[in-house]
């Protein structure tokens, strides 16, 4: 049995509280935290799936690069790096970086790594179509070469499929192993199928030695559960705190707030049903007034939207005013509105927005499914309308790439189903820029193009909100909700 197999195979024992496990995390005056994460893993926790996210949310394994607010590409493993040409970049490596079975982080690795990840099957999200190939040019420098020019071929290194594992977890090179093969500040000991983990902190890391002993992380997909464990005091950290629990929580319990890329809007089907008459768009544009949805519906714990995209993204970028049809008159037109129930605020969200539309003069159905169930028909064009919830910086922080796959003629996620030459004409321009300002300044004009064709409704940025117990310190604060559990977090006890 391989070491895969054989922490796969431990038992869960519980030996008190919801959330008592092994590791001391149950014992007074423990250095160890107590986690809740909001879903299991569906592939051992495989990086070349979503389990990725996991990884660095445990903080068990790192990219070569993270992200700033605004999406900019930041050192992380990688310290710097630099173009030769349009498809060619540099990186120069820390040179203090060790994996958790010992190896040194060194260049052979690192391209590994990378060329592993751009050899699997089904190819990777972030590297379709990228023809990477990485090479160790000396110890500490990798050269990364695309097929073709590509501005984001740094970007893409902060997704979290890319993060950097040992060469012995490719051991089988079609499920990499990431325990006990990653760079983290805590190294997973232990695996208990999709229930939970055990990590220890990692010796020698290269950002300082991690403040807390270890993590006992529980994978629990309730959100109830996991703020009423942390309320009970089973917990010391737990992810995403409902709303409708914010006032559960006791005195000296507080959550860490953080401003999303997460937008929750209205896309309008402009290809077909009575929303592809671009008057009618605009008088249901007109219709909608998200306050109520921001005050009430989420009860001020979310960000009006500016447009498609977070002030933040935009940085310096200057918004262009968007130019809608003149308005007209909905004469009862019936229209379905579809949402779905895995976000708890999103159907009360719809029947505020109905109730609007309906004063204006529309008929609705309101339509609330599971997002699985719902999804197929969302993207075959069967509604009229939906509200979702959508990240618009994806895994490459550019926000190019989610006006194109959002917007675009060929976007493989146009809900809006929005086909406007000019749109497209913008993304193309925008898409071969290289300069990061540039690209920001160029997606504020597509998203104004986008808004002028009244094919969405912008409503708010949602917040992440992270439970934490008293003294819990270090928890992170990610607008891409990539790190929970980092080398600063400790219990406080």
């Amino acid at each position: 049995m391989n070491r895969r197999a054989a922490l796969l195979a431990v038992p869960v024992l519980f030996t008190g509280g919801c959330f008592a496990g092994g590791g001391g995390a149950d014992e007074a005056g423990s250095d160890r935290l107590r986690v809740a994460l909001g879903f299991p893993p569906v592939a051992a926790l495989s990086p070349w799936t979503d389990d990725a996210l996991l990884l660095t949310r445990m903080g068990a394994a790192e990219t070569l690069v993270t992200f700033d607010d605004s999406g900019a590409a930041e050192p992380q493993l990688a310290e710097s790096w630099q173009f030769t040409d349009d498809r060619t970049a540099l990186l120069e490596l820390r040179d203090d970086v060790v994996f958790h079975d010992g190896t040194p982080m060194d260049a052979e690795a690192v391209a590994g790594s990378l060329n592993a990840a751009a050899g699997a099957d089904p190819a990777l999200r972030v590297l379709r179509d990228v023809g990477l190939v990485a090479t160790a040019v000396d110890e500490d420098t990798v050269q990364l070469q695309a097929a073709q020019a590509d501005p984001l071929l740094v970007q893409r290194l902060g997704a979290p499929s890319l993060v950097i594992l040992s060469p012995e977890a490719y051991a089988d090179p079609t499920a990499p192993d990431p325990v006990g093969h990653g760079t983290g500040p805590f190294e997973i000991t232990a695996v208990q199928g999709a229930q939970s983990a055990t990590l220890d902190a990692a010796a020698d890391h290269w950002a300082g030695d991690p403040a807390a002993a270890g993590v006992d992380v529980r994978f629990v997909d309730d959100a109830d559960a996991r703020t009423s464990s942390l309320r009970a005091g089973e917990l010391d950290v737990a992810q995403g705190v409902p709303i409708a629990q914010l006032t559960t929580l006791t005195d000296d319990q507080r959550v860490v707030t953080t401003s999303l890329p997460r937008l929750t809007s209205l896309q309008l089907n402009t290809a077909g049903g009575v929303f592809a008459d671009p008057a009618v768009r605009a008088a249901a544009v007109a219709a909608v007034d998200v306050d109520p949805v921001v005050d009430g519906v989420f009860e001020g714990q979310a960000d009006p939207a500016p447009g498609l995209l977070t002030d933040d993204t935009l940085g310096s970028a200057v918004r262009t005013t968007p130019t809608l049809p003149a308005a007209g008159d909905p004469a009862g037109a019936s229209i379905r509105l579809a949402t779905y129930d895995d976000r708890p605020e999103l159907p009360e969200a719809a029947a505020v927005i109905a109730e609007q539309l309906r004063a204006a003069g529309f008929t609705v159905e309101v339509v609330v499914q599971t997002y699985a169930t719902i999804e197929p028909d969302l993207l075959a064009g069967s509604f009229d309308a939906f509200l979702g919830s959508r990240l618009t910086l994806l895994d490459t922080g550019d926000p190019v790439g989610y006006l194109a796959t959002d917007y675009a003629c060929d976007g493989g996620y146009n809900l809006a189903r929005l086909c406007d030459p000019a749109v497209d004409a913008a993304v193309a321009a925008a898409a071969a820029l290289t300069d990061p300002r540039e690209r920001r300044q160029a997606a504020a004009d597509v998203e104004a193009q986008v808004l002028s064709a009244a094919a969405v409704v912008p409503v708010l940025f949602e917040q992440s909100r992270t439970g934490v117990g008293a003294g819990v310190q270090g928890v992170g604060d990610d607008p891409f909700e990539r790190q929970v559990v980092t080398v600063a977090i400790s219990p406080g006890r």
